[in-house]
Order: structure tokens, then sequence, then C-alpha cells
């Protein structure tokens, strides 16, 4: 096998850098080794290929069955999070039977039904928020995309089981987004250590608190079946594979906390990204309020969707902030060549999708917040991937446009706000994956209810 070329460093500076600096560090690897190099992180692995040439993500993602493979084994640094059963943790036929399972919620009809939900939901939760008093957006996107997922995926509108698992979840989220709980995936024997190894403990009494809830909702009904009920957890729990085989509890159990996980983490940061950017430059707010205003007074959803200066802001947030850096991994089945390499079967290969996004060859002016250059160009899927790609792109990636476009259009017809900070805010690592390095604070200056 070909050496690629990659830092020459201890495969434990390598490992500190990522888990500390890891766009920076991906921006100086891809300057000096070019568009595939290597990186040591993880001592029971042979080195991790980074690839982020359009060309090479393109044969990487589209030979998913053929000279690659994508096992969710490679992908067991989330399993103490989501389960085994996840859809991100399994492969093969297990991964293909799961992801047929859960994608009919998030297509067609079932999508329309979730819209008043989130509009009614960011109502209700920026209606709170006092006028002249800062707030960081981050909190309130989160507080509305979380309860967004659990009155989706459950139909839980209130009582003690609903705020339960909420706080678990923010709990164990705020606390794997530190870099500690990060070094523990990379770095397991940090978990031995005395002290340490109790934080470790209390994270995953946590996370086994909120999956107890979450047995105890598939318990209660499993028992009281309802098949008039049009939530997610509803739909899982009727849905037959081609052997009109159901899910097993542990199994739904794996998908629900996926779903709530990915599901609301993720598009909370996006959401307070483009927040971040609509009120940093004016001249995009009053081109995003300027359309908005084409829409009639009692609009329909699918005329939000339709917004061509929206989309692009949306866009365009996804790909200067990826909160996805990487694609999952692919390996190597068979011998192949890619960028100028012959690869060997065994080596794993990443799409970075945040080195892909910030390509001056497809971007000029990476690092300037531009969305009329989705307006002017289309593109492909493999130089705008913020969902990923292939066989393991996100499921949910049209519920996170969807929500993600209702909640900025609610809340710039309903608010007129400004952004307190002055500070440039950058991108950092948020557990695996990426956030804002300093709050974005916002102001309510003036606000009229619908």
């Amino acid at each position: 096998m070909q050496i690629l070329p990659g830092p020459k460093t201890l495969s434990t500076i390598q490992v500190l850098n990522w888990i500390f600096r890891p766009m920076p560090y991906m921006v100086e690897c891809a300057k000096k080794y070019g568009d595939l190099f290597a990186l040591k992180l993880q001592s029971d692995l042979p080195p991790l290929i980074f690839v982020h040439s359009p060309e090479a993500i393109q044969q990487m993602l589209s030979n998913d069955q053929k000279e690659l493979e994508a096992p969710g084994e490679l992908n067991s640094i989330f399993e103490y999070l989501l389960g085994k059963n996840s859809v991100i943790t399994l492969s093969g036929k297990a991964h293909q039977r799961e992801h047929q399972l859960i994608m009919p919620p998030f297509h067609g009809e079932r999508m329309r039904t979730y819209s008043k939900l989130i509009e009614n939901i960011t109502t209700k939760v920026f209606a709170q928020q006092e006028k002249n008093q800062f707030f960081n957006v981050r909190n309130i996107t989160q507080d509305i995309t979380l309860q967004v997922m659990i009155e989706a995926v459950f139909g839980i509108y209130e009582g003690e089981r609903a705020l339960k698992l909420k706080y678990l979840l923010c709990e164990v989220l705020e606390q794997a987004s530190s870099p500690l709980r990060v070094s523990f995936l990379y770095l397991p024997k940090l978990k031995e250590i005395f002290g340490v190894s109790e934080i470790w403990k209390r994270h995953i009494q946590k996370k086994e608190q909120a999956d107890q809830l979450i047995y105890q909702e598939i318990k209660e009904r499993r028992e009281n079946f309802d098949p008039q009920r049009t939530d997610i957890l509803n739909l899982l729990m009727s849905a037959r594979d081609e052997n009109n085989q159901p899910m097993t509890d542990v199994e739904l159990k794996d998908e629900l906390m996926t779903l709530l996980v990915a599901g609301h983490e993720t598009t909370a940061t996006a959401i307070s990204w483009a927040f971040y950017w609509i009120h940093k430059l004016p001249e995009v707010r009053e081109k995003l309020l300027a359309e908005l205003d084409t829409l009639e007074e009692n609009y329909d959803s699918s005329a939000v969707f339709k917004l061509p200066y929206l989309t692009a802001v949306c866009n365009e947030t996804l790909r200067i902030h990826p909160v996805g850096m990487l694609t999952f991994p692919r390996m190597v089945k068979e011998p192949i060549s890619l960028g100028g390499y012959q690869l060997e079967p065994g080596t794993i290969l990443l799409g970075s999708i945040y080195l892909v996004h910030h390509r001056e060859d497809i971007y000029p002016e990476p690092e300037k917040f531009k969305p009329e250059r989705f307006l002017e160009k289309q593109f492909s899927p493999y130089q705008f991937l913020p969902f990923g790609g292939g066989s393991r792109r996100c499921v949910g990636l049209a519920f996170a446009q969807m929500e993600m476009k209702l909640i900025l259009a609610k809340v710039l017809k309903t608010w007129s706000m400004k952004l307190v900070n002055t500070q440039e805010v950058k991108p950092k690592r948020r557990g695996l994956v990426t956030g804002p390095n300093a709050p974005i604070n916002l102001t309510i200056e003036q606000y009229s209810y619908p």
C-alpha cells in the first residue's frame, strides 16, 4: 500500500490536535499534504484517510456497496450514546432494514403534519423572551428543537416524563460536548484514572436514566396501542420489515434516542448560526425580510419552503459552518485507486465536509457569508454535503431543512431583533460535532403577536 502523506508527530499529539482544534488542524493538513492525508487518531485502527476533493468524495460515496463499505462498527464512538441498534451504529443488512423502517415518518404528507407543531412551539418559546433583555439564541433554539422532537417523536406535550427526559437529554448532551468527554472516546484509558472515572460514570448514569424513561413510554404505548396516533413512535411501532417483523423494544429505544439526539442538537446549532449571520449582515437581513413580506398573511408552510433567498441563507449557513465536520467512515473492501493513491482493503476513509465547504476552487472567498452563491450556481452533492452522502446520508435531512426554514420565517416575521455580540463568533468542537465558540446573544427590540 502507498504511504499517504500526513503529520509525522506522535499519534497522541495528532489526537490532541483533533480533539481541541479539529478545523484549524484539518486546514493545516490540507494545505501541507493535499487532497488526501492520513491522521493516526485511534490506537486500535490504522491511520484514517481524510478526503476533501469532490472527485474523490464522489468516488467514495457512490461506491458504498462495491469497492467500499460503510460498516457501523466504525461508528462505535457513538454507541455509548445511541446504542448498538441505532441506524448510525448498524451495518450491512441490519442497517438497510433499520433505514427502511425509520424513513417513512420523514417523507411526504407526514412532514406537513409537523409544520404547525414547529411554528406553535417557536411562537411559544420566543414569546417568553423579554423585550430589550439579551438571551443566548442557542439555548432558545435548543429548547424549541428538543420540544419539537419530543412532541413529534412521542406525542408527549406535557407531564413529568417529558420534563425529565428534556432535562436528562440536555444534561447528557451538554456534558458530552466538553473536550474532556471527547477525550474519553479517543483516549479510553483516561476513563480508568481515579476521579476522572467518576465523571464518566455519572455521565453514563444520566444517559441510562434517559433510556429508562424511553422504555417506560414504549411499554405504556404497547399496552395501550392507539392506531390513530401520528407521532413517530407510533409509526415505528407499526412498521414491519420484509419478513413482517416489528422493531424490538431495544431497537425502538436506540432509534428514538438517535432521533432525539441527532434531531435537535444539530438543528439547534445550525439555526443559531443562521440568526447570527442574518443579524450580523444588515444586507442579508433586509433581503430576507423583503422576501418574507411576499408571503400572504395566512401563508402555508409549503410557500416558505419555496422561498429562494431563505433557502440560500440556510444553505450558506450549512456550508460555512457545517455542524457535522465529517461524513461517516467508509472502509475499503477491494483494492481501489482514489485521488492518485492505491488503497488496500481495511483502509478507512473519512470525507471532510468542512474542508470541501471551504475550498476556494468551489467557493471563492470561502470565509465570507454569501447566500447569493447558491442562487448563482447549482452545487453537486459532492461539493455541498452538510448531511453527508451515500448510504449513510442523514435520514432526517428533510425534517431539519423544514424546521430551519419555518423557525427562521416565523421569528423574523414576528420579532425584530438585534445582535448583541460585537466580536466575531467562530466554530469550535462541540462533542462529536461543532458549535459556536462564544454565546450568540440577541435582544428583541420589537414584537407583535400573529
